[in-house]
């Protein structure tokens, strides 16, 4: 897949929605959970009964943000801080180009990239701009 200057992650514990894009074009691309869909939580049991997502997920996910100079992850659950999580552990390079981490409910892909392009504007006109 071509790489685009900013990349976005819509995530949550099923899948999750990769996109590399600039001002006019992106690319997408889906990744698939292999875990349980629900967790059936036994009374007085320790834990929240929460989905842990699985290191080959997550593992996956890392990977196909290769070399995305600046990515924003986004999700409605827990899944984008246990990413974030993972990247740190794992893959600290890739980490320090994370410049966000936002909740995000469950959008169309147009919403998720409207919402990105919009995030990243907002950063754009707070870095400084570096000459060519």
């Amino acid at each position: 897949m071509p790489q685009h200057f900013h990349a976005v992650v819509w995530i949550d514990h099923r899948e999750a929605q990769i996109f590399d894009f600039d001002r006019d074009e992106s690319n997408h691309q889906s990744i698939k959970s292999h875990e349980p869909r629900h967790i059936h939580h036994k009374a007085g049991s320790i834990g929240a009964g929460h989905v842990h997502e699985s290191e080959a997920y997550l593992k996956a996910v890392a990977s196909a943000l290769g070399e995305s100079h600046e990515i924003l992850i986004t999700g409605p659950s827990t899944a984008k801080t246990e990413l974030m999580r993972y990247l740190t552990q794992h893959a600290p390079a890739t980490a320090l180009r994370v410049r966000g981490v936002e909740a995000l409910g469950h959008p169309t892909d147009n919403e998720i990239l409207a919402f990105a392009r919009k995030h990243f504007a907002s950063i754009d006109l707070m870095t400084p701009q570096r000459e060519a």
